[in-house]
């Protein structure tokens, strides 16, 4: 995700405002209101771009679109920088090879979140069938049994998709899984993570927007795995503080898109109304860096240019 948004922080930098983004660029919004302050805008559908602006480059999220958004763009001669997670550009690549191979493509996901929009929209209509849950894969009629093949939404529950393609495969032996584990590598370090931190927690506090899906998977993960009460928050004001009293643990943890500077804040906001002590729990460093798109890769990124959402 810090990819997608240095990809808007350097083409307002390189191109000036305003930059014009579809969708959130992640579903965040005190990133998205950052942004703005910046001078990007936000849109749903490239027709909203006003005429006189259409020189100004338009950035697609981190979510990733269908391919008819980039073949619209430029149908209306618009510049556009693909912000797409190189995590699910991998999916796209997935589904798409399933599809070479004349499998019908099974997408294990949930139904309009932008990611399944957009990795529905790589293939075309009829060629992939959405299942949500062990109930759906129970229940789900391929027009090939023999010939199917599936991927993962990338922000998806670990267990709970693991129950699904185990269901899948029970019922039919010959579905091919794609050639790489399709859950992002900061989703899955996450749930780790609460799974680790959660039991003996009286509370658990995650980090994150009610559309993001990562982060509301981890308010499952430590219910599971033992927290007594899970909670999702955008910022510390929406911590009811009357859920606090008579408990001695809380854990802490933070959807993929969430910045630091949030995390940070809350925790200095229970440091005002207890003697909290912080403890971490470590799980694995991530180290992983995508490069940005090529027409930006020359432009500077300083630390000043990101301390606004790192929190520095």
């Amino acid at each position: 995700m810090d990819r997608a948004i240095q990809i808007v922080v350097l083409a307002l930098k390189e191109f000036g405002a305003p930059v014009y983004v579809r969708h959130e660029i992640v579903h965040n919004r005190y990133v998205v209101e950052g942004l703005e302050a910046k001078g990007a805008i936000f849109v749903e559908e490239l027709d909203e771009i006003p005429e006189e602006h259409r020189k100004q480059p338009v950035v697609f999220s981190a979510h990733g679109v269908p391919k008819s958004v980039p073949a619209d763009a430029e149908t209306r001669n618009l510049f556009y920088l693909d912000a797409t997670c190189p995590l699910v550009s991998k999916v796209h690549k997935q589904a798409m090879r399933h599809q070479r191979m004349g499998r019908h493509v099974v997408l294990i996901g949930h139904a309009g979140h932008p990611e399944v929009i957009g990795t529905m929209g790589q293939l075309p209509d009829g060629a992939v069938s959405l299942v949500e849950t062990v109930e759906d894969a129970e229940t789900y009629t391929p027009p090939d049994a023999d010939n199917l093949g599936f991927v993962t939404q990338t922000t998806l529950s670990v267990d709970d998709t693991a129950g699904v393609i185990k269901r899948l495969h029970e019922r039919f032996p010959n579905l091919t899984a794609p050639a790489a584990d399709s859950i992002c590598y900061a989703t899955t370090n996450r749930q780790e993570a609460v799974k680790q931190a959660a039991p003996g927690c009286d509370h658990f506090i995650i980090v994150g927007a009610p559309n993001s899906s990562n982060s509301k998977r981890l308010v499952e993960v430590a219910l599971r795995a033992g927290a007594k009460k899970s909670v999702l928050v955008q910022r510390a004001s929406e911590i009811d503080w009357d859920d606090f009293t008579d408990i001695s643990t809380v854990g802490l943890s933070a959807g993929a898109s969430a910045p630091e500077v949030i995390v940070n804040e809350i925790i200095e906001a229970f440091r005002e109304r207890y003697n909290a002590v912080v403890e971490l729990a470590d799980t694995v460093e991530e180290t992983e860096n995508f490069l940005v798109n090529r027409e930006l890769r020359h432009v500077p990124l300083t630390v000043n240019d990101m301390a606004w959402v790192n929190g520095e």
